[in-house]
């Protein structure tokens, strides 16, 4: 009695996970798509020989035909039966992972010598990027099964729009391929040459929307009259009077206060000059801090989130989406530089108060000042604009 094939037509049938058999060592294997519906399809062999069980994967359907793939079995039965056994460096159990479970391998083997390990910001920007622009394309598909085109719809969608974020993802899923290779999944890496196809990108040089400095004031009015959690306002308004980027407030703690001196030092870790920059705090600032101290503590995070952690990348973004503020939260940095000028503060102090590089390497060399006194003076004065009822 003949042991029943599938038929191209059977297979498009399959609406469930499973295994499905071909007749003989040959299975179809579908992966679940996270719905308990049908994801990705293999081909997969099961063999035993001398003693020992193997079973490997030989390709995604439909990208390896049913035709080819029973070639290949039938080529490895063959071999099998002469001595030979053409899983010799196959462990058991072979099949290759999901996109999914890769990327989950490739954190856990990277993250101890990234910042903050699993949980710091780089994972959480690998994992990020890869939710949403990756995973909803290759989640559910076996590594082996990844093709160029299916890499290119990852990216298509925001390859002109948001190409830093697109660079970015084809890196990380690049990176993913390469572990899959390593791991003889595969041979070859989908990711590497998918630029051509996405085309060339129009270059168009931009800056963070920034508020008029007058608008600042109405600006933080709106914000501490909002119904956004204690936290975020006060952060907020931390990084307006201080100046700072929104990561250097974020995930800012108290052992960085010098209350006897009104100081922050932003570790060199944190600063995008791999510097100590020290931050001269107004009275107002102060002030903000004690409100945090009574609400949060003073031993870890100044304006942690509910979970204890740092507030989340966008979460001034959103405060400011909300509210209808037309400006970004790095964009209070270029209002504040404005307004230094227009103020006849000098070139030297309000650059430093940004902890700005200076272009020049030789100047740069020699100018170690950091103005703390003039810089003082005038985040005074910024405070009092911000917050005149203060």
């Amino acid at each position: 009695m003949a042991m029943h094939k599938l038929t191209v037509r059977e297979i498009a049938k399959i609406d469930a996970p499973g295994l499905y058999g071909d007749g003989g060592t040959l299975y179809l294997k579908v992966r679940d798509n996270g719905e308990g519906g049908r994801g990705s399809a293999q081909w997969v062999q099961v063999m035993h020989i001398q003693g020992k069980r193997y079973e490997r994967g030989l390709g995604g359907y439909p990208i390896v035909p049913i035709d080819h793939a029973r070639q290949v079995a039938f080529d490895n039965r063959r071999r099998a039966k002469l001595g030979d056994n053409p899983f010799a460096k196959a462990s058991v159990a072979t099949v290759a992972p999901t996109f999914a479970e890769a990327v989950d391998a490739v954190i856990a083997a990277d993250c101890n010598a990234w910042k903050g390990g699993k949980d710091g910001k780089s994972a959480r920007q690998w994992r990020g990027s890869l939710r949403d622009y990756a995973m909803p394309t290759l989640g559910s598909m076996a590594v082996d099964a990844i093709q160029p085109a299916d890499v290119v719809d990852c990216l298509k969608p925001i390859w002109q729009t948001k190409h830093v974020t697109a660079l970015r993802v084809r890196q990380r899923i690049d990176k993913v391929m390469q572990w899959a290779i390593a791991k003889e999944y595969r041979g070859d890496n989908p990711a590497a040459a998918v630029d051509a196809l996405l085309g060339k990108v129009k270059r168009t040089k931009t800056h963070h929307k920034a508020l008029p400095y007058a608008a600042v004031p109405s600006a933080l009015a709106a914000v501490r009259e909002s119904k956004a959690r204690p936290a975020i306002k006060m952060a907020f308004e931390f990084l307006v009077l201080t100046a700072a980027r929104s990561g250097e407030v974020r995930e800012a703690t108290w052992p960085e206060i010098e209350k006897v001196s009104d100081l922050w030092t932003v570790p060199a870790g944190r600063m995008k000059a791999t510097k100590d920059h020290v931050v001269p705090l107004p009275e107002q600032a102060m002030d903000l801090l004690g409100d945090a101290a009574k609400l949060y503590g003073n031993t870890g995070l100044l304006f942690p989130s509910r979970k204890d952690k740092p507030l989340r990348d966008n979460v001034f973004n959103n405060l400011l989406d909300g509210l209808g503020i037309d400006a970004t939260p790095h964009g209070f940095r270029a209002s504040f530089r404005t307004w230094a000028a227009e103020q006849g503060y000098p070139r030297d102090i309000a650059e430093a108060a940004l902890a700005h590089q200076i272009p020049n390497a030789v100047e740069a060399s020699y100018n170690h000042a950091q103005h703390l006194n003039q810089r003082k003076a005038m985040m005074v004065q910024w405070a009092k604009f911000c917050l005149p009822e203060d």
